[in-house]
């Protein structure tokens, strides 16, 4: 088994992204991918994008087919695919340019970090964005974010 980075290093490498990509976004509130698209949504300043070719929309934000659809440079790519899937989801990484492959809790596969990592990307498995985040950011006060509220306030017209 390949070392892990360090908390060191995945704090760093939080604080430079800019975007983070969830591939495998779903619309299912019981999956961790909607967990995770709610709390980054409501509690990061990164910009958010979401992956998935059976969907249009995900808590109002649009969802393109592949990761080449996706608009402007992406930084870190998140992912929640099976294992299985995982080489072919790095080829789409490696191929648009992201500079982080992360694989979400439960993902684990050596020959796909060995891949990104020749590819010059920065890679992470079997951990959690949203765990993450949180932890760096001082994360008691975000623990308890409201998952699944995820709206714009309407003034209302005088």
């Amino acid at each position: 088994m390949t070392e892990d980075v360090s908390a060191a290093e995945r704090r760093r490498l939080l604080g430079r992204t800019r975007s983070v990509t969830l591939v495998g976004a779903s619309a299912n509130p019981a999956r961790p991918s909607f967990f995770v698209a709610t709390y980054l949504l409501s509690s990061t300043r990164y910009e958010v994008h979401f992956v998935n070719p059976r969907l249009d929309t995900l808590l109002g934000q649009p969802v393109y087919p592949t990761l080449k659809d996706v608009p402007g440079g992406l930084d870190l790519v998140s992912v929640f695919r099976r294992h299985d899937d995982l080489p072919q989801v790095a080829e789409e990484v490696i191929d648009v340019g992201a500079r982080t492959l992360w694989l979400q809790l439960g993902l684990w596969h050596e020959e796909v970090a060995a891949r990104g990592r020749a590819a010059g990307l920065d890679v992470v498995m079997n951990r959690c964005v949203k765990i993450e985040h949180a932890r760096f950011a001082g994360g008691l006060h975000l623990a308890g974010f409201n998952t699944g509220v995820i709206s714009s306030r309407r003034r209302s017209e005088p």
